[in-house]
């Protein structure tokens, strides 16, 4: 009897270890999903050189980012009591591309970040003789299945020109190409790892009831573009953030940027986080994660925040859960860092003003 309760335990025992095993498998199977988390908060004059020379002044403009990483159901588990945890299913983070695709735009994004935030630094500290742009032509971000160019180019290559003719703009192109024929054959010029190459391919038609001009469609070869501009200053600037890509860290490499420029202490010995998009204009946009991007600055032990402040839309209100960047960032700052003062910014000079004279724009 006593042996036949032994055996009893022992299976008992093995049956429990074998669900503890299968759970524990089942948790760590990937989804196909990101996992999104606070990340750092870094100082950028750690990433910037300005005639060779870093920042030494007193005080840090960091640069927020997230962690994305690829989520499993344990991750999915926590994120159901931890605030500082989300999914996100992959389309809605990167659409329908890859993930070579989706890294390639990002770290494009990074670079258009940056070289905005030197036309707009330099103009804002009296240098604008001093910062050059030109228009190298077509970066490709994106290309439909159905391209005749699909194989032949790449995410990443630069189009400088189409049938030898090279345009200021990516309107002049699309214009172009949209006075052929569709079947018309075309040659592209495309820049690609520093290495001139020449395509050939036909146009498709490309169906956008949208456009006023073409609302019955237009001919263009099927690709998602962006303009690419080279930009050139004097004295040099040299920014290397690593790993960190996206669009967001804008607004604070101008600021880091100006300051070493105009040789302006806007910083004051203080500690100051923030985040958002910078157009070459000078315009702030809203980003993604703000929630997150508080934790980290937080934690970092930053008492200033600047957020992205725009009008609602149908738009920006998908990207933090039906709120605006300023709706979501006054509910972090409520949760997790009630002693961080917020600074809504709708451009530079918002920030510029808050720097140096304690200007805050109303919200309402």
């Amino acid at each position: 009897m006593k042996k036949k309760t032994f055996v009893t335990i022992i299976s008992s025992f093995t049956i429990f270890m074998l669900m503890i095993i299968g759970v524990s498998f089942y948790l760590l199977l990937p989804m196909n999903a990101y996992v999104e988390t606070p990340g750092q908060a870094d100082n950028i004059k750690q990433f910037m050189t300005v005639a060779g020379k870093r920042d030494r002044t007193k005080g840090s403009l960091r640069l927020v980012s997230v962690y994305l990483s690829q989520a499993n159901h344990l991750d999915w588990l926590i994120s159901k009591f931890n605030g500082a945890y989300s999914i996100e299913a992959k389309t809605e983070v990167q659409g329908n591309v890859s993930n070579s695709v989706y890294e390639a735009i990002s770290k494009y994004q990074m670079k258009e970040a940056i070289l905005s935030a030197e036309e707009v630094a330099f103009k804002a500290a009296g240098m604008a003789d001093k910062v050059k742009s030109e228009y190298r032509g077509i970066y490709v971000a994106s290309i439909t299945k159905k391209s005749h160019f699909a194989k032949k180019i790449k995410v990443g290559d630069t189009i400088t020109k189409v049938n030898g003719k090279h345009f200021n703009n990516s309107a002049g192109y699309q214009k172009y190409l949209a006075a052929m024929p569709v079947g018309e054959k075309v040659t592209l010029t495309v820049l690609r790892n520093n290495k001139t190459l020449e395509v050939s391919g036909k146009t498709i038609h490309l169906a956008n009831t949208k456009d006023k001009e073409y609302p019955k469609g237009r001919s263009g070869i099927g690709i998602g573009l962006v303009d690419d501009v080279e930009v050139t200053t004097d004295p040099k600037v040299k920014v290397n953030v690593g790993q960190i890509s996206g669009p967001s860290g804008g607004l604070m490499f101008t600021l880091q940027l100006y300051s070493q420029l105009s040789g302006d202490n806007i910083k004051k010995g203080r500690n100051i986080s923030g985040t958002g998009t910078i157009d070459d204009q000078g315009k702030v946009g809203e980003i993604g994660g703000i929630d997150k991007k508080i934790i980290a600055a937080k934690e970092a032990g930053s008492t200033v925040f600047f957020v992205p402040y725009v009008k609602s839309t149908k738009a920006n209100l998908k990207l933090d859960g039906g709120q605006t960047n300023w709706q979501a960032a006054l509910k972090a700052q409520k949760e997790y860092a009630p002693k961080m003062k917020l600074v809504p910014i709708r451009n530079f000079q918002d920030a510029l003003n808050y720097l140096k004279y304690g200007k805050v724009i109303k919200t309402k």
